[in-house]
């Protein structure tokens, strides 16, 4: 882990959505940061405009991939980078989804809107990995069609990973729209797995961690088998800001992957 960023540069600009974009990172100097795991994040620095943290969204060898929507100042300018820009990086920093946690049983990866960049690399090793795992099942949500984020991916991958159950919702359809219209929990009815023997990763909006958790709760899944992901208001990444602090958590440092075991009781104090 560094404190100091190092330069990366932008190799690749896919666009996403209208709002998003996912930048391809390599670094442009002798030194890289270490290795990174699903669901620890990066301090990603624009020059001249400051920086946010961002989890990696994929994890190629040399490379990192960073997905990232435009609702700032800092992610709009990172939004507008092309090929060939120099950014700053920091990290690797906080928790990961410890996937390894779902050995031998079910996993259920649910994820809301940006949600999903996060839980992508935990999805990939899954699926690299099939004899490992039992039934892997992925739901997504969205607001609308067009802010689904990897649909081709989420396409190729139902096609070509036969363990895979894959089911999309909206909250507001668009023309020639023909899935499914509703929260993301309603996709749990359709879901193949068995709740004691399943781990579930969970990130998106905290109204719907919460409400996804607990419907997997009462659904029987352990409190403790069930990861969240709670990214808010992290700014130094070292835990001296407290900028990120709920309750007696300091998020950019003990999370932002945590247990509802844990996170259940942080989250139902209002405004804490």
């Amino acid at each position: 882990m560094t404190d100091v960023p190092l330069p990366y540069e932008v190799t690749r600009v896919r666009r996403e959505t209208a709002d998003t974009v996912t930048l391809t990172l390599a670094p442009a100097g002798p030194s890289a940061l270490a290795p990174f795991s699903p669901g620890r994040f990066a301090m990603v620095y624009a020059f001249g405009t400051g920086e946010i943290p961002v989890s990696v969204s994929r994890i190629d060898r040399h490379e990192l991939v960073h997905t990232i929507r435009s609702v700032g100042a800092v992610s709009a300018a990172l939004c507008r980078l092309g090929p060939g820009a120099q950014v700053g990086l920091r990290g690797p920093f906080g928790t990961g989804w410890e996937l390894e946690r779902a050995a031998g049983g079910d996993v259920l990866v649910v994820a809301g809107g940006i949600g999903l960049a996060p839980l992508r690399p935990l999805v990939l090793d899954a699926l690299a990995a099939p004899r490992v795992y039992g039934r892997l099942n992925l739901l997504a949500g969205a607001r609308t069609p067009k802010d689904l984020l990897y649909a081709d991916q989420m396409h190729a991958w139902t096609t070509t990973h036969g363990p895979l159950h894959c089911a999309v919702t909206v909250d507001r359809p668009g023309p020639g729209w023909r899935d499914r219209v509703g929260v993301v929990t309603t996709l749990l009815n359709e879901a193949r797995f068995d709740p004691p023997n399943t781990t579930a990763y969970v990130c998106g909006p905290e109204a719907m961690i919460r409400a996804t958790a607990r419907d997997l709760l009462h659904r029987g899944l352990p409190a403790h088998r069930i990861r969240v992901s709670l990214e808010r208001n992290m700014r130094c990444a070292t835990g001296h800001c407290g900028h990120c602090q709920l309750g007696g958590v300091l998020m950019c440092r003990d999370g932002p992957v945590i247990g509802w075991d844990r996170a259940e009781s942080l989250l139902s104090v209002r405004e804490l």
